[in-house]
This record gives structure tokens, C-alpha cells and sequence, in this order.
């Protein structure tokens, strides 16, 4: 019980970690993994039970995933609830049936009628409150059946609108088809949601190529730990305790 006590409060860094009283993680999600997979693996190597996420990203999402240990995962709703910003790359003309790179390409519209103006000014429908239907290919529940798992079977998939707010929304570079922007958004904003709907508001379509969460509330993806570096930290401070007891 001594060691298994280390391990949950250990020193890395010059901090000390103490995962049972609770401890908020910044962590940057790696490409592919789900949410889910990066609370596994933090739970399997601090080896604590109680342990959760604020706020998903989509598996073909990077950046930051808040994860919360022990006591401080009654923090989560809290977190959950602040405004998150993102940078992402949207390429226009083109659609996929999951607005990612989840599904292939199913539909091509030619693009070279639109001028750079007109993309700009297209931006300015979506930014304040404004009404938003979840995509398909979402975690959202409809009959309590994830959405994303009917839309993978094919089924027609029908989400209610909701209220989200954009708070600001701009093109950093423009190469087109593909566009760079950054979003500061509300609780529940579907970034592909934007995507897709700004896609059809210029009527050429649009599938987002990438996405990175870079911040929520006051927390930065600057400041988080890549999955593997606090992993290793942690098999390393827990080795060193071991040999210490030795």
C-alpha cells in the first residue's frame, strides 16, 4: 500500500503530483486517438480510477484534452462550460459525408468563380449566436444511439439545432481550395457543423482537413504535456521511488 501511495503522489518536475486529491492535466491529444483512449491511458499509468475528460475532440482532432484526476474531476462541467478556441483548415469544392477525413470524397464543385472577397464576407453570417445542427458523424446521442454509429450503418440520421455562439472567426491564410482559420467558440460548437454550413453559404461545399483545440478557458495547448512525455514521466519518477525503497 506504501508504493501503491507513491504512485498516485509523485514529484515530476519540481511538482508535486497528487492524483487522489485531484489534479487538472493538460494534455495534447494525439492524431487518431479518441478522447476516451487518452483518459485510458493517463487512468492506466497513474493507476487511479476516478479519472474524466472536459470537453471531446473527434479522433481526427489534435491539441488540447483537459483531463482531471481524484477530487478535481468535479471540476469538469466547469471547464467544460468556458469558450475553447481552435485552429483548423477547411478545403473548398469538395465534400466527404463526415465533413472530415473520416469518409471519402463524395461530391467536387468547381471554386474558380469565387473571389477572395466573397469568402471573406461569406464568414460574417456565422460569427455571434447563431442556430447549429450537429454533423451526422457525432457522439451526440438519438435514441440513445451514438449518431456517428447509425451514420456509419448508412441510417439517416436527424439532429435538432442548437444555440451556440462564434465569437470570432477568421481566415489566417488562404491557398486555395484550402483555407486556415481560427474559432472562439461556445460550449457545444460543432467546428465541422461551421464547415460544412459555410461550405454550402458559398455553394462549392467544404470538408475540414484539420483540426487543433489550442485553448479552453484560460488553459493553453502551449502549456500541456504530449500524451508520451507524461507517461514516461511518470514510469520514470515511479522507477525512482522503487529503487529509493530498495
Amino acid at each position: 500500500m506504501f508504493l501503491y501511495n507513491k504512485f498516485i503522489r509523485i514529484k515530476m518536475e519540481n511538482k508535486v503530483f497528487d492524483f487522489v486529491a485531484g489534479e487538472v492535466l493538460l494534455l495534447d491529444k494525439p492524431y487518431e486517438w479518441t478522447s476516451f483512449d487518452v483518459v485510458k491511458k493517463i487512468r492506466n499509468t497513474i493507476r487511479i480510477k476516478k479519472v474524466g475528460h472536459a470537453g471531446t475532440l473527434d479522433p481526427l482532432a489534435t491539441g488540447l484534452l483537459i483531463v482531471c484526476t481524484g477530487k478535481k474531476t468535479k471540476q469538469i462541467d466547469l471547464i467544460q462550460a468556458t469558450e475553447k478556441e481552435y485552429v483548423g483548415e477547411l478545403v473548398l469544392g469538395k465534400t466527404t459525408p463526415s465533413v472530415d477525413l473520416e469518409t471519402e470524397i463524395d461530391s467536387e464543385t468547381d471554386i474558380s468563380h469565387l473571389t477572395e472577397q466573397e469568402i471573406i464576407d461569406a464568414l460574417e453570417q456565422f460569427r455571434g449566436e447563431i442556430e447549429q445542427v450537429p454533423p451526422a458523424h457525432s457522439a451526440v446521442k438519438v435514441d440513445g444511439k451514438r449518431a456517428y454509429k447509425s451514420a456509419r450503418e448508412g441510417k439517416e440520421v436527424k439532429l435538432k439545432s442548437r444555440n451556440v455562439v462564434i465569437k470570432e472567426l477568421e481566415i489566417i491564410n488562404m491557398d486555395l481550395p484550402v483555407i486556415q482559420f481560427r474559432m472562439v467558440c461556445s460550449k457545444g460548437t460543432y467546428v465541422r457543423s461551421f464547415v460544412r454550413d459555410y461550405g454550402k453559404s458559398l455553394g462549392v461545399g467544404a470538408y475540414m482537413s484539420a483540426l487543433k483545440r489550442t485553448r479552453i478557458g484560460e488553459f493553453l495547448v502551449s502549456d500541456a504535456y504530449s500524451v508520451q512525455d507524461f507517461v514516461d514521466l511518470v514510469h520514470k519518477q515511479r522507477e525512482n521511488d522503487i529503487k529509493e525503497e530498495k
